[in-house]
């Protein structure tokens, strides 16, 4: 049923309400492509609801372009629909400020952020369905923008959704992204394979009652018998793998089993291995052993009649919907398994469940292949993954991952060091900061800087990560040495042969003093062989540039026949 349907079904209910407000909200608003911009919205909502997804989740996509594109703002919306589709279209608002650029050491902190600011997992899957639909209307784009979005889409969108379980939209992310990123591989794909596909569906359709019979054969039941064709972008880079050979290639088109239990899945392997030999090397256990997005299903390569190589993957239909909706199914179908709740009622209870699987999903992946020892992997599965992180954007929209207590100092220093040390205000969300302010997730941040400026040494006091402090020390050091290089030692004794005379000594002194030089000591000494007396000064200072300027202003004194000096 449409999201159109379940509106006039129940007009006054949650869905109903929020599809008719988005509809007088973006009334006259139209997409790139002419369309009416409330389609958009309408797809987004639908793909929601083929996820079986809650309705506060749909109405979050009717929604979810209220605030940043209409003169709806946040007050109205909470009054009107609750804090939970505030909370939900607010996470996708701050999501939409994201750029990519392709830069790749920017691509895991572009996740890890849309991770963390998508405190309920529902965000992420507007996002998904929202960022679909883009796709798919993705030609009525300026061709300036058609490149970056598929390669945000791809580098970044698919990525998640996969990481998420949701293989199908993964795969049809890339699909889409593909013919943007490689426009002459995708026509030499689409000349070149498509002839293939075709012969390959109606070599599986001729085999099919074989398969059927086998598995009756055995008292196996399957529901569905259908076939998988391999997505162009994932058999482009497969082909590259194998010098382009599409011979080698065995799912070019799979066969797909699907059956009640996991037992039956096991028995079903059995009956096909009896009928077909199994191409030796070719069998794969994903449900004993799930990959890290917690995909299940047993995968086996047979030699089929003819000859030919035929894979045929077989799971039940609790894997096959985790397969198409991931995490979103999984979570919902269990919930709804072990306590029937009702998919209208608030989802927040449910909400946290799903960030611990895909939390636990994350671990397993990180501790996969290391050898880490099981009590070690249990702890870790407790710690919140991002409870210690925070991130930050740039005006640009790029990403910096900062500890919690980080300060717009913190953020500058991250950006480059000179960044930091000529810092001289910050803007967070657009208002002024003080620079001690403590960061969140989510916050957009604008560093100020001035020429010139230097760092203070009150910085070190409220700044969090070790980049920003050691920049600190390093700029502060730098000040120093500079102001001791204008310096001399502290103290420099001065050998002046005078002719004496009554006053003279007084005459030297005021002379010393209006140099601004110290005097600490003189001793005068006649020596043997000198024809004149010596006057030893001792004096502290501070500039060496005056000391040449102090002995020509001594030598304007007639008395004073020879001046030298050294530091002490």
């Amino acid at each position: 049923m449409t999201v159109a349907e379940l509106a006039r079904n129940n007009p006054g209910g949650l869905i109903g309400k929020a599809f008719s407000f988005a509809e007088k909200a973006h009334k006259g608003q139209k997409r790139k492509s002419g369309e009416p911009y409330f389609n958009h919205l309408t797809a987004t909502a639908d793909t929601l609801s083929s996820w079986h997804l809650d309705d506060a989740t749909i109405a979050a996509g009717l929604l979810h372009d209220a605030v940043e594109d209409t003169p709806v703002t946040r007050e109205e919306l909470r009054e009107r629909f609750g804090e939970e589709i505030d909370f939900l279209v607010d996470g996708v608002t701050k999501l939409s400020h994201l750029k990519y650029r392709g830069a790749q050491e920017k691509v895991e902190n572009l996740r890890k952020l849309i991770f963390a600011l998508s405190q309920d997992l529902r965000v992420i899957f507007v996002k998904l369905a929202d960022r679909l639909h883009n796709m798919q209307t993705l030609s009525a784009v300026p061709r300036e923008k058609q490149k970056r979005i598929a390669l945000e889409t791809n580098d970044i969108y698919a990525p998640i959704a996969y990481r998420l379980g949701m293989q199908n939209l993964s795969g049809e992310l890339q699909d889409l992204s593909f013919p943007y990123l490689y426009p002459q591989e995708s026509k030499w794909l689409y000349d070149n394979v498509r002839e293939r596909y075709k012969e390959r569906e109606e070599y599986l359709e001729n085999i099919k009652p074989l398969l059927g019979r086998a598995l009756e054969a055995h008292h196996l039941k399957a529901y569905t018998i259908d076939f998988r064709a391999k997505r162009y972008s994932s058999l482009y880079y497969k082909l590259v793998r194998h010098n382009m050979d599409i011979e080698r290639i065995y799912d070019l088109v799979a066969m797909r089993v699907i059956v009640e239990t996991v037992q039956d899945c096991y028995a079903a392997l059995g009956a096909i291995h009896e009928l077909w030999p199994p191409l030796p090397g070719r069998i794969k256990d994903y449900i004993a052993m799930p990959k890290p997005n917690g995909y299940r299903s047993l995968h086996t390569t047979i030699i089929g009649p003819d000859g030919k190589f035929v894979e045929i993957q077989i799971r039940t239909r609790i894997m096959h919907e985790e397969d198409e909706n991931g995490i979103a199914a999984h979570w919902l179908y269990e919930q709804y398994k072990k306590s029937g709740l009702n998919p209208d009622r608030p989802t927040r209870k449910l909400a946290e469940e799903v960030r611990w699987v895909q939390q636990l999903r994350t671990w397993q992946e990180k501790y996969a292949g290391e050898g880490e020892a099981h009590d070690e992997f249990l702890e870790a599965m407790k710690i919140d993954f991002f409870k210690d992180r925070i991130f930050g954007i740039t005006p640009k929209g790029d990403v910096i991952d900062l500890p919690v207590g980080s300060t717009p100092i913190d953020f500058a220093y991250h950006i480059h060091s000179e960044v930091g040390n000529a810092c001289v205000a910050a803007k967070v969300n657009d208002q002024f900061a003080s620079l001690d302010y403590e960061l969140h997730s989510g916050d957009l941040v604008e560093i100020l800087t001035q020429k010139n400026k230097k760092p203070s040494e009150d910085w070190l006091s409220f700044v969090k990560t070790t980049v920003a402090r050691d920049h600190i020390k390093i700029a502060l050091r730098e000040k120093d040495n500079r102001l001791r290089a204008k310096r001399v030692p502290t103290k420099v004794e001065f050998k002046v042969a005078v002719q004496n005379r009554l006053g003279l000594l007084r005459d030297i002194s005021a002379i010393i003093a209006k140099s601004h030089f110290h005097i600490g000591s003189i001793n005068t000494t006649k020596q043997s062989t000198a024809k004149f007396p010596i006057m030893r000064i001792e004096c502290e200072l501070h500039e060496r540039d005056k000391i040449e300027r102090l002995i020509l202003k001594l030598k304007e004194l007639k008395e004073v026949r020879e001046i030298s000096y050294r530091v002490l």
